[in-house]
């Protein structure tokens, strides 16, 4: 028998207590995880940057594994702690759209997480993440079954970060869902929906930059020159060769993103 994986997606970062709390409270319930830190760098409080980056790590890991992911700037209030299980594993989160990408590719089920029996005692108005979330998913790993957490819902909610919306005939509006560690701006245009750009007369407006050039990859353009390139995830990044784009155009996380094409 493998020993159960669990992995975590968090914005706590790593100055302070939070995620080696939660770790604690997983292994004492679930001392044979392995646990695995996808990112604890989420910009703090942006739901959609957290939606992307677990749904693009998850499809990495064996069937059964469990994902805890805390990017909640809703705890504490009504919003509803939730199960999911979708492509043979399961995901431990708040019911604030922080699953949604994966809602979208995956056929899943959602309960409701309402067994208090386990959670951790007392629970804190503001740390969700070490009293509900890490030993409900620690008791998912350790075998206990999905049923036992509570019922199956269909309202949760299903907000539609990676959807740009159309703003005139040929444009849409879109939106930056993350900025990685080289600066790169990955955006919400998927090339399934927006392919053929370096066949096509375009641009990509960020604050005050407008992109016109496609690149097949990084080094195809000079140096310090913006352009545009389909990433790993499948999404159109924005991107500078050997230099940071959000540096360049002075943007961030959640910013707006327009692509006009003719």
């Amino acid at each position: 028998m493998r020993k159960p994986i669990l992995t975590l997606t968090t914005d706590f970062g790593w100055l302070d207590h939070y995620v080696g709390a939660m770790k604690g409270v997983i292994l004492s319930i679930c001392p044979q995880a392995q646990i695995v830190d996808i990112s604890h760098e989420v910009t703090p409080f942006e739901i959609a940057e957290g939606a992307f980056t677990v749904s693009q790590a998850y499809q990495c890991f064996p069937k059964k594994s469990t994902h805890l992911v805390v990017v909640d700037p809703g705890v504490g209030s009504a919003r509803r702690p939730i199960l999911m299980e979708a492509g043979g594993q399961y995901f431990v989160a708040p019911d604030n759209g922080v699953l949604s990408m994966i809602y979208a590719r995956e056929q899943h089920k959602v309960r409701l997480i309402s067994n208090q029996r386990y959670f951790r005692k007392p629970v804190s108005r503001t740390f969700h993440g070490r009293d509900i979330f890490a030993p409900v998913a620690a008791h998912l790993a350790a075998g206990v079954p999905p049923s036992r957490m509570g019922k199956i819902i269909r309202d949760y909610l299903r907000p539609e970060f990676e959807k740009p919306r159309p703003s005139g005939k040929c444009s849409w509006v879109g939106r930056i869902l993350k900025i990685d560690r080289f600066g790169n701006l990955i955006t919400n245009f998927h090339e399934r929906d927006f392919g053929g750009l370096e066949q096509k007369s375009f641009t990509l407006a960020i604050g005050m930059a407008e992109v016109v050039l496609m690149a097949p990859n990084y080094a195809a353009a000079k140096p310090g020159e913006l352009f545009v390139i389909a990433g790993s995830s499948g999404y159109l990044e924005v991107s500078v060769n050997q230099g940071s784009a959000a540096k360049v155009v002075g943007c961030q996380t959640g910013s707006v993103a327009e692509l006009t094409v003719w």
